[in-house]
C-alpha cells in the first residue's frame, strides 16, 4: 500500500500566472485550434490533475525512492503501487494531453500541459517521466513520421499501451552525440540497426507492452559528425499488418543504472542487434537525425525546467507549512527573557529569508515556463506571421534559461527548504531530502547546464543577428519606461532597467571578443551569464506580476476602506486573496533587493579579463 503524501499544489498561483498575469484564456482563443475552447475547460483540467497529482500519483513517490525498479535477466519490474497509478494516469487521459485527437490526443494547449507536468513532476518525478517521454516521442512521430508510422504506432503511444524513448547517449558519446557508434545498414525497406545506448529513460519495464525506441544512428558511408546522424523508429516488438504486436526485434535490456534519486524511473543500457535482427524504420531524410530530434529535446528541456520547479514548488510548500507549524524558540526580541512564548519558526528572521527565496525562486520561474510554453502555442498556431515569428524568437531565446536557470534554482530551492527543517529535513521522515536527491539530475540530462549555456551564449543571443535578443531587451525597456513612476515599485524598475543595461553591455563586449577570434574567454563565462540573464527574466516576469497584484490588491484595500498602513495590515492578514497579493508584491521586491545584485559579482568577473582559471587546467 502506498504511503501517505503530505504533498499540496499552489492552485491559486497557478491561476494567477495563467489568467490575470498571461491572460492566457483570451490568448489562446485568438489561435484557430483552441478558439472554442473557455477559462472553464481549462480549469475543468487544472483542478482534476491537482486531485490526480494529489490523491493518486504523490502518494507512490517514497514508495518508488524506497521500492525501485528491479533488474532480472532483461526484464525491469516496477512497484505495484507504481502500475496502479499508472493504470490510473493513462486510462484518465493525461498522457494524451496535448496531442492530436486523430491519435488518441485531446487537442489542449501546451501551456495548459505544462500546468498539469507542473503537479505531476512535484508528485512523484520518477512516475512523470514514463508519460512524458512517450508524449515527447510521440509528438516526433507526429511531425516527421510516415503516414503509415502514424497510423501504426500513436495511437497506441498516446493510450499509454506502448512506450516512447529517446536514444541518444553512448558510453563513448554523451553531450558529443556526433561521435555515436550505431550503425544502420540499409536492408530492403527497412535498416538493420546495431549498437548501445545508456541512460534510456524508461528504456525497459512491465507497464506496457511494446516500446517505440527513437535511435539516432549513422548509415554505412554517412559523414562523420553530426552531419551523419539519422533518426530510426525501432520498436521492441515488430508490429502486425493488424496493429497487434509480432516478433521480437533483437532489442535488449542489458542492465539499468542506480542512482542518487528518481529511482522509480528505469534507466537502462540498450543493445539493438546482437543477434544482428534489429529492424529500424527511417524517419524523415536520411542525415537529418539531429535536426528531427531536436523537436522532441526542446520539448524536454522545457519539460526538464518544469521538472526542477515542480519539485521545488513541492518543496517550498512542504517548508512553508513546517516553518508555520514548529515552534522552537522565542521572538529574535525577546530572546533573553526565558518566560517568553515559543513562536513557529516562521517568525525568525533567518527562517524567513529562506523562505522567501523559495517562493521568489518558484514563483518567478512558473511565470517563465508558462511564459515560454504560450510562446510556444503561438509560434505554432497564431494566424499572424508577425506574431509567430516574435514568438518562435522568444522561445528559442529562453528554451536553455528553462532548463538550466530554473532547475539550478530549484536545486537551490530543495536545499533551503531542507536547511528550513533543519536535522528533520535530513531525514526520510519528511519528504524534502527526497526531493533533492530527485531533482539534481535535472541540472544534468537533456543537454547538461553547462551546454544550454553554451547554446545561449554561443548561439541564442546572436540567432538572425542578435534579433532575438533584441526583441527581448525592448520588451523589457518598454516595461521599464511604461513603470519607472510607479508609486509601489518604481524603485524596483529603476534596478531592473540598470541590471539589464550591465547584461546587454556584457553581451557586447563578449560580442565583440568573439569578433576579435577569442571564442575561448566568453564561453569560458557562460555559466554565469546564463545566471545573470536568468535573473534579469525573473526579475522582469516577478515585476511584471507585481504590477498586476498590486492593482488589485489596491482595489480590495479601496473596497474595504483601507486608507492606512495599519488597516492595510490587518486586511492582508484577514484576507486570503490581499494576502496572496500582497506576497506577489513582496515576492518581487525581496528578489530585486536581495537575490538580482548577485549579478554585480557576475559583471565584475566577466569583464576582469581574468584567464588564471582558463588557461591552465588545475
Amino acid at each position: 500500500m502506498a504511503a501517505q503524501s503530505t504533498f499540496q499544489v499552489d492552485k491559486r498561483d497557478v491561476s494567477f500566472v495563467l489568467y490575470e498575469f498571461l491572460k492566457a484564456d483570451a490568448e489562446l482563443k485568438k489561435l484557430p485550434p483552441f478558439s472554442g475552447m473557455s477559462k472553464n475547460d481549462f480549469d475543468m483540467v487544472v483542478n482534476e490533475a491537482a486531485k490526480m497529482a494529489v490523491n493518486t500519483v504523490a502518494p507512490v513517490n517514497a514508495v518508488c525512492d524506497r521500492s525501485p525498479v528491479q533488474f532480472d535477466k532483461g526484464k525491469v519490474t516496477t512497484p505495484a503501487e507504481l502500475k496502479a497509478a499508472y493504470k490510473a494516469y493513462c486510462e484518465g487521459g493525461w498522457l494524451g494531453l496535448t496531442g492530436p485527437s486523430d491519435f488518441g490526443g485531446q487537442d489542449l494547449p501546451g501551456v495548459i500541459g505544462l500546468a498539469t507536468h507542473e503537479f505531476f513532476m512535484g508528485a512523484c518525478c520518477a512516475f512523470t517521466m514514463y508519460g512524458g517521454l512517450t508524449a515527447a516521442a510521440s509528438r516526433l512521430v507526429f511531425h516527421y513520421g510516415t503516414g503509415e508510422m502514424k497510423k501504426t504506432y500513436l495511437e497506441k503511444m498516446y493510450s499509454g499501451q506502448w512506450q516512447g524513448t529517446m536514444c541518444l547517449t553512448e558510453a563513448g558519446a554523451g553531450s558529443a552525440v556526433g561521435d555515436l557508434k550505431t550503425t544502420a545498414k540499409k536492408s530492403g525497406d527497412h535498416y538493420l540497426i546495431s549498437g548501445q545506448k545508456i541512460f534510456i529513460s524508461a528504456g525497459e519495464h512491465d507497464m506496457c507492452e511494446n516500446f517505440v525506441h527513437l535511435v539516432l544512428a549513422r548509415i554505412e558511408g554517412a559523414p562523420k559528425g553530426m552531419k551523419g546522424v539519422s533518426l530510426f523508429l525501432v520498436p521492441k516488438y515488430l508490429v502486425k499488418g493488424d496493429g497487434s504486436v509480432g516478433a521480437y526485434n533483437d532489442v535488449q535490456c542489458v542492465g539499468i543504472e542506480h542512482k542518487m534519486g528518481i529511482k522509480g524511473s528505469a534507466t537502462c543500457t540498450l543493445s539493438f542487434g546482437e543477434e544482428g535482427k534489429c529492424q529500424g524504420f527511417l524517419i524523415g531524410e536520411e542525415h537529418r537525425g539531429i535536426q528531427y530530434m531536436f523537436l522532441m529535446m526542446n520539448e524536454a528541456r522545457i519539460g526538464v525546467g518544469i521538472q526542477g520547479t515542480g519539485i521545488a514548488a513541492a518543496a517550498y510548500l512542504e517548508a512553508l507549512r513546517y516553518a508555520n507549524e514548529r515552534i522552537q524558540g522565542t521572538d529574535i526580541e525577546q530572546f533573553k527573557n526565558v518566560d517568553a512564548p515559543r513562536v513557529p519558526i516562521a517568525k525568525h528572521p533567518d527562517v524567513r529569508r529562506m523562505l522567501w527565496t523559495q517562493k521568489a525562486y518558484v514563483e518567478g520561474c512558473r511565470a517563465l515556463l508558462y511564459q515560454t510554453a504560450l510562446w510556444a502555442d503561438m509560434a505554432q498556431f497564431h494566424p499572424d506571421e508577425d506574431e509567430r515569428n516574435k514568438a518562435m524568437g522568444m522561445l528559442e531565446l529562453m528554451t536553455p534559461i528553462c532548463k538550466a536557470y530554473c532547475t539550478d534554482t530549484g536545486f537551490k530551492v530543495t536545499e533551503l527548504a531542507i536547511q528550513t527543517f533543519g536535522g528533520y529535513g535530513y531525514c526520510q521522515e519528511y519528504p524534502v531530502e527526497q526531493y533533492m536527491r530527485d531533482i539534481k539530475i535535472a541540472s544534468i540530462y537533456e543537454g547538461t547546464n553547462g551546454i544550454q549555456a553554451m547554446d545561449l551564449l554561443g548561439r541564442k543571443v546572436s540567432m538572425k543577428g542578435g534579433m532575438y535578443l533584441m526583441t527581448f531587451l525592448n520588451d523589457l525597456n518598454i516595461f521599464c519606461d511604461q513603470h519607472a513612476g510607479h508609486p509601489v515599485l518604481g524603485n524596483f524598475v529603476k534596478n531592473l532597467t540598470e541590471t539589464k543595461d550591465k547584461l546587454a553591455g556584457v553581451t557586447m563586449h563578449f560580442g565583440g571578443l568573439g569578433m576579435s577570434g577569442d571564442q575561448l574567454y566568453p564561453i569560458y563565462h557562460a555559466a554565469p551569464y546564463l545566471a545573470f540573464f536568468g535573473d534579469v527574466v525573473i526579475g522582469w516576469l516577478l515585476l511584471r506580476m507585481a504590477v498586476v497584484a498590486q492593482e488589485k490588491l489596491d482595489r480590495l484595500c479601496a473596497d474595504n476602506c483601507c486608507t492606512d498602513d495599519d488597516t492595510k495590515r490587518k486586511l492582508c492578514a484577514d484576507n486570503s486573496e490581499a494576502k496572496f497579493y500582497d506576497g506577489k508584491v513582496r515576492a518581487a521586491k525581496f528578489f530585486i533587493s536581495q537575490l538580482m545584485p548577485r549579478v554585480l559579482g557576475y559583471e565584475q568577473a566577466m569583464m576582469s579579463g581574468d584567464r588564471s582559471g582558463l588557461d591552465v587546467a588545475p
